[in-house]
C-alpha cells in the first residue's frame, strides 16, 4: 500500500475531530445490507477495491459460566461474523484486483485463550481459521489473506482498563512496554503491499514479544 493510498474508512461511528481517510462511511458490519451499500459507494467512487482490512472489534468480558447469551452473541457477531461479511461484501472485486490483499486484525488472545474472555478470544480464533479458509479459495486470483495479531495496544479501548491491569500487560511484555497503534498499521501496511505478496494464509502477533512471555 502507498503512502498517497485512497483510503474509505467504515465504522458504526467517528469521532468527531478530522478524519484522515479519504471517505468516510457510516455502517455496522453485522448489517449485511448497510454494509453492500457502502462497498457499492466505494466502487462507484473508485471503479474498484484492492485492499480490504477488517478490523471491527468489541468486548464483553465475563468469565463462561457468568457470561450471557447477549454478550457471547454479540461479540462473536461483530468480531466474526462482521468479519466474514466485510469479506464476502468486498470478495467480488479483490478478485478482479491485480493486487488484492486482505487483512483481519485478530489479537494474541485468539492465539493463547484469555481468563474472561471466551467470547473475545472464541471469535479471534475464529479469524484465524476464517482467513486460512478464504487464503485457499482466494489463491487462484491472486488474492492474499492475512491476520494481524496484536498484543496490549494503546488503544480507547485499553485507555478504560484499571491501571493496574496495564501495568500487568507491561510487565508480561518482553519488551517492557505498550504497542503503539502505528505499529500495528505499518504492519497492515506491508502486508498490504507488494513487498507481501508471496505471504498468505499467515497469523502475524505485534505483540513485543508477550506470547513468548506467556510460555515462560
Amino acid at each position: 500500500m502507498q503512502q498517497d493510498a485512497w483510503v474509505a474508512a467504515v465504522d458504526v461511528a467517528f469521532p468527531g475531530s478530522e478524519q484522515p481517510a479519504s471517505l468516510v462511511a457510516t455502517a455496522d458490519v453485522t448489517d449485511r445490507e448497510a454494509l453492500g451499500r457502502v462497498v457499492d459507494e466505494i466502487v462507484a467512487e473508485r471503479g474498484g477495491i484492492d485492499c480490504v482490512v477488517c478490523a471491527a472489534g468489541i468486548t464483553n468480558d465475563r468469565v463462561s459460566w457468568k457470561m450471557t447469551d447477549a454478550q457471547w452473541d454479540d461479540v462473536i457477531r461483530v468480531n466474526l461474523t462482521g468479519a466474514f461479511n466485510t469479506a464476502r461484501a468486498t470478495t467480488e472485486f479483490l478478485r478482479q484486483s491485480s493486487c488484492g490483499r486482505l487483512l483481519f486484525v485478530g489479537s494474541i488472545n485468539g492465539m493463547r485463550g484469555k481468563f474472561g474472555q471466551a467470547n473475545y478470544a472464541a471469535s479471534k480464533a475464529g479469524l484465524i481459521g476464517l482467513a486460512r479458509s478464504l487464503a485457499l479459495e482466494f489463491a487462484r486470483d491472486g488474492v492474499t489473506v492475512n491476520v494481524v495479531a496484536p498484543g496490549f495496544v494503546d488503544t480507547p479501548m485499553t485507555r478504560m482498563l484499571p491501571t493496574k491491569v496495564r501495568e500487568g500487560a507491561v510487565v508480561r511484555t518482553p519488551l517492557g512496554r505498550i504497542g503503539r497503534p502505528e505499529e500495528v498499521a505499518a504492519t497492515v501496511r506491508f502486508l498490504c503491499s507488494e513487498a507481501a505478496a508471496f505471504i498468505t494464509g499467515v497469523v502475524l502477533p505485534v505483540d513485543g514479544g508477550q506470547l513468548l512471555g506467556a510460555a515462560s
